[in-house]
């Protein structure tokens, strides 16, 4: 019973720090956040004046000293102390305020593949600041594969491909370890760049990050679709400068697309082509995994199979995965610290 009491008050949490997206994880009752990660600031004050939800309604729509920003850059800290204020809000959100007497909570933080020690020393040091006791890193392809409930642990191969906002994560796992692993720039916002791109140079029309989302959404594909489907593309005449609509199709947009998306391919199939043959046995039995919300690309689960000559699969609720994958180690710390960053840390006396 105490113990019980003591992991409520202490409310572990797992966190994906995603450059587009924060999921947050609270022991014993699941994923409890899932917020954009954008924070807006007075700049005239440096006043935080909302995070998440409410600072994304914000975008676009404030006044010249109001900025809505992003504090991750490719899945790394590019604003600390913005991060550390947005650490805090998820913190005590998910804690809430209600006991008196609450201990600092043990946090486990996804992060990007190959990131630097001076990054993972800021993800830390933020995490810490915001209020957390411990913090330990997991990486974000191992975290997709525990989430995916791939054997992580087995002397087998397990092929992920996790593509977030500002990275794209591919890796090879076995023995509760990464073998192999590439990391890419381009990802979710990378594709959005890419629409915002075409639609200046086709078009000569200025558009948003939002508007250039909602159209990958809505009919961006990385292989041809058979249909064709349209929809209204709106923003500033850089001519005229006035308001336009226009109409686009998924072939034009296919076609904005295609030279990220051949750069993601061409890092799968240089990790297939380097991963030892006992590995690729297994993983051409397995398939290969993808995870992240860059994985609702329509065909992209195709034109990897396709490229690869493997069986590729969505993995369910691709876009928590991560968050998932953290929670389960949270959950089950002491069977699975091995597949953490640095699990010594677990063993330092405090």
């Amino acid at each position: 019973m105490f113990k019980k009491l003591l992991s409520y008050i202490s409310s572990n949490i797992a966190i994906d720090l995603g450059t587009a997206t924060s999921l947050v994880y609270l022991q014993g009752k699941g994923i409890v956040i899932n917020e954009p990660s954008v924070v807006a600031i007075n700049q005239k004050t440096g006043q935080i004046l909302a995070i998440g939800n409410e600072a994304k309604k914000m975008v676009g729509r404030t006044p010249a000293y109001i900025v809505a920003t992003r504090p991750l850059a490719q899945g790394v800290i590019s604003d600390f102390e913005v991060t550390e204020q947005m650490l805090k809000y998820f913190i005590e959100k998910v804690q809430g305020r209600k006991l008196i007497f609450r201990l600092r909570p043990r946090v486990i933080v996804g992060v990007p593949y190959g990131v630097t020690e001076v990054e993972k020393k800021a993800v830390r040091d933020a995490a810490k600041n915001a209020g957390a006791k411990e913090v330990f890193l997991i990486e974000e392809p191992m975290a997709s594969a525990i989430g995916a409930r791939l054997p992580v642990q087995e002397a087998g191969g397990n092929f992920v491909i996790d593509i977030g906002g500002g990275t794209t994560e591919v890796a090879v796992i076995s023995l509760g370890g990464i073998v192999l692993a590439k990391s890419l720039r381009i990802a979710g916002d990378k594709l959005n760049e890419d629409i915002i791109h075409f639609a200046q140079e086709e078009y000569r029309l200025l558009i948003g990050e939002r508007a250039a989302e909602n159209i990958k959404i809505g009919i961006g594909s990385a292989y041809p679709l058979k249909e064709k489907k349209e929809l209204p593309l709106r923003g500033r005449n850089l001519v005229t400068g006035l308001p336009e609509e226009i109409m686009v199709n998924n072939e034009e947009i296919y076609r904005a697309l295609q030279k990220s998306v051949k750069q993601i391919i061409a890092a799968v199939k240089t990790t297939v082509e380097e991963t030892p043959p006992e590995l690729l046995a297994d993983i051409m039995t397995k398939g290969i995994y993808l995870s992240g919300g860059g994985s609702l690309l329509r065909g992209l689960d195709i034109l990897v199979q396709e490229e690869t000559k493997i069986p590729t699969k969505i993995i369910e609720d691709p876009m928590t995965a991560v968050v998932r994958g953290a929670g389960m180690v949270l959950e089950n710390i002491d069977t699975l610290s091995e597949v953490l960053a640095e699990p010594e840390e677990l063993k330092t006396p405090k």
